[in-house]
């Protein structure tokens, strides 16, 4: 009986951890609305709330999760990497943030296309892992989408080009100590507070207190924040890797869509060239990770007496 469940009983963790991660990068991918909602603010402003109200949510959901004893034993090297890449992220965050209201949301889409092949790009250069043929022909493909943009553009396209590399080290150095991740984000977002305390206080005192339902509307960033994290955790625990980053890029592709569909941007067709360029070479990408698993699973299964 219990060889019979087993397949079900992994059949359904699979499809637990598809929904988690569709919800994640789902609320990820429409994460836009939000920051257009929140117009109101200064991107600044509202980096620092979302930095302000993520904390509490952080607090929350490590307490009900039981990893207080994981935070406590944090070594000084764990927590000097966590400086750095709470740099990247408010890098990041920032840029995004303003791109968002700045009204160039495909742009910043293209960033997160990018990233993936940023990340095997620094995974080689740094930690000197070894990349496949077809990895490098995927980060080929890639490079010549960009390549042409920048020629018939005659401009670099540094937004994008600047989400990726912020994220992309910020993952780098995050591979570099063993933190679970809301145990990060609340060491990372805790080491941005009091910068953001010490902003929205002189915010205060130069232009006052915002009305209730704008401070509640900003406060919703820690939720934006949170939340999507947790799904993606969840999922990370239930999914190969090669699923996890397949479903990654349906953020950037709700991105782009509501950048064309609802906020009526303008992207130049040599985007659409570039576009085309990174789909292909994400194409060739994940194909290849699917193929090498499969090949990895059959010469295990191979050598089981």
């Amino acid at each position: 009986m219990s060889e019979g469940n087993a397949p079900n009983a992994g059949d359904t963790e699979a499809r637990q951890g598809l929904l988690y991660a569709l919800a994640a990068y789902g609320i990820w991918g429409v994460a836009p609305i939000y920051f257009v909602w929140v117009g109101f603010a200064a991107p600044l402003e509202i980096l620092m709330h979302r930095v302000l109200w993520s904390i509490p949510l952080l607090l929350l959901l490590i307490t009900v999760s039981g990893q207080w004893a994981a935070a406590r034993g944090l070594s000084h090297r764990e927590l000097l990497f966590l400086l750095a890449t709470a740099l990247c992220l408010s890098v990041n965050w920032l840029t995004f943030i303003w791109a968002i209201q700045a009204e160039r949301i495909a742009d910043a889409s293209l960033g997160y296309f990018i990233n993936p092949l940023i990340n095997i790009l620094l995974g080689w250069f740094f930690l000197r892992e070894r990349m496949r043929p077809l990895q490098w022909i995927a980060v080929a493909v890639a490079f010549t989408g960009i390549s042409i943009e920048l020629w018939v553009q005659r401009s670099v396209p540094w937004l994008g080009l600047t989400l990726a590399l912020s994220f992309g080290f910020y993952g780098l150095l995050r591979k570099q100590v063993s933190v679970p991740a809301a145990i990060g984000l609340w060491v990372e977002t805790t080491l941005m507070l009091p910068i953001a305390l010490v902003f929205l206080f002189w915010l205060l005192s130069t232009e006052g207190l915002r009305p209730f339902t704008e401070v509640f509307q900003l406060a919703l960033g820690g939720v934006i924040s949170v939340v999507p994290l947790v799904f993606f955790a969840a999922a990370a625990l239930r999914l190969p890797l090669t699923t996890l980053g397949f479903v990654q890029y349906l953020a950037p592709s709700c991105a782009l869509l509501l950048a064309v569909f609802l906020y009526n941007e303008p992207v130049p067709q040599v985007r659409w060239v570039t576009f085309v360029f990174i789909w292909s070479a994400l194409a060739i990408f994940t194909a290849e990770n699917v193929y090498d698993l499969r090949k990895r699973r059959r010469v295990a299964q191979a050598r089981i007496p």
